[in-house]
């Protein structure tokens, strides 16, 4: 029972730091950049599907998940094809990234380089011959066209346009004077909640810069206090703006254009979206590490034994929605327990957070393209393995 409820707390706390706020940043990023363009790279992205997987391609590259989940809310409302999440998801970099970056950047750059190949090319092939998702495709653009209303942001900005029934169907319909109060106390959280985000980031830098080590539970004035005080904390303000916040704030509807009316609705907009992930993350934590006790299965081990096994595995625990096992994955590399193959399987197979909005709205297509990207991630792993001219352990690690 103590190995259950510690594996709960420090997931409960890790999740926030090692992923959500370096999610958030990148969210913020690109949807500042939304406000500022008034949504230009939608509409060109619209106009222009033969860019797509490229565009996806970029997006996924980015270190952490930020551009990547951008990505999938617009598959959700047709607006790019299922090859371009496909491509996006192959390219995907991840919060790894940061690992490898620092750690390895000779690696880093051939995997990435890898990664962003194999991800047009499959995301294209996907777009011209279709590749047994056509019916997919039709299926979504069923659920697109279903859609109403669109998320406008009204001149107040925090004030979503929803009609009386949508009103009526909220937990908090029924409240009365409460919801001003609460509206207050949720404007209130979000401003806390970039604050603890920026203390989470300044953790989760310094915690890749150790090269990601294990750290221990405490309070007070200390590295170790800050990263648990910043991903407590984190976490459980995520949980509120996720399960009530929305609903006073402006429900954030995946798969939606948003009309940015101040430079305030990017950060309202990218706390939402990395409130979402973070209850994934968590969730995606939890499962993971039950599941290795459970089962009793090494992944690690899997991959450091020679052989076709180590891309196997690099492939098969890309298969795991989130960042967290990535992460760990990347730091047996740096520190030369798995070889090249199975990293570069890994960074093809992995979809880091952008899974998880996909997911909320379509599991099936969620579960679909992470079966997709594992294909590219078996076949380059295998290639890796059987020609790669360097030493298979321990390329472009410093030191």
């Amino acid at each position: 029972m103590q190995e259950i409820f510690e594996i709960f707390i420090f997931s409960y706390r890790d999740g926030f730091v090692q992923v959500s706020a370096f999610v958030a940043i990148t969210v913020l990023l690109f949807s500042y950049i939304q406000y500022k363009t008034g949504g230009k790279l939608v509409r060109f992205l619209e106009n222009n599907r033969h860019y797509q997987p490229l565009v996806g391609v970029l997006l996924g590259l980015t270190p952490g998940c930020g551009g990547a989940i951008i990505v999938m809310p617009l598959y959700i409302r047709g607006t790019v094809s299922f090859g371009t999440v496909v491509a996006t998801l192959v390219a995907t970099a991840g919060d790894a990234a940061f690992v490898v970056l620092t750690q390895a950047p000779e690696a880093a750059l051939y995997a990435y380089g890898i990664a962003a190949l194999s991800g047009l090319l499959f995301g294209y092939a996907i777009d011209k011959w279709g590749l047994g998702v056509g019916r997919l495709d039709r299926a979504v653009q069923q659920l697109s066209d279903s859609f109403t209303r669109e998320s406008v942001i009204h001149n107040e900005p925090h004030v979503a346009i929803m009609s009386k029934s949508d009103s009526d169907s909220t937990p908090l319909s029924d409240w009365g004077q409460n919801r001003t109060f609460l509206n207050r106390l949720t404007e209130v959280i979000l401003v806390l909640w970039w604050a603890v985000a920026i203390a989470g980031l300044i953790a989760g830098v310094e915690y890749l810069r150790r090269g990601a080590p294990d750290v221990a539970f405490a309070f007070g004035f200390s590295f170790q206090a800050l990263f648990t005080i910043a991903g407590v904390l984190g976490t459980t303000l995520s949980i509120y703006l996720y399960f009530i916040g929305k609903y006073l704030v402006g429900k954030d509807e995946t798969g939606h254009i948003h009309i940015m009316a101040s430079s305030l609705s990017p950060f309202r907009q990218a706390a939402m979206e990395t409130s979402m992930v973070t209850v994934w993350v968590i969730a995606a934590y939890l499962l993971y590490e039950y599941s290795m006790i459970l089962f009793s299965f090494d992944i690690g081990s899997m991959a450091a034994a020679a052989g076709l096994w180590a891309p196997v595995a690099g492939a098969a625990l890309g298969l795991v929605p989130g960042c967290g096992p990535q992460i760990i994955f990347a730091t047996l590399y740096t520190s030369n327990q798995i070889p090249f193959s199975a990293l570069v399987a890994n960074t093809i197979s992995q979809d880091g957070d952008a899974l998880f909005p996909l997911m909320a709205i379509d599991m099936k297509a969620a579960v679909i393209a992470s079966l997709y990207t594992t294909i590219p991630a078996l076949i380059v792993g295998f290639l890796i393995y059987y020609f790669w001219p360097y030493a298979s352990f321990g390329f472009g690690v410093l030191g």
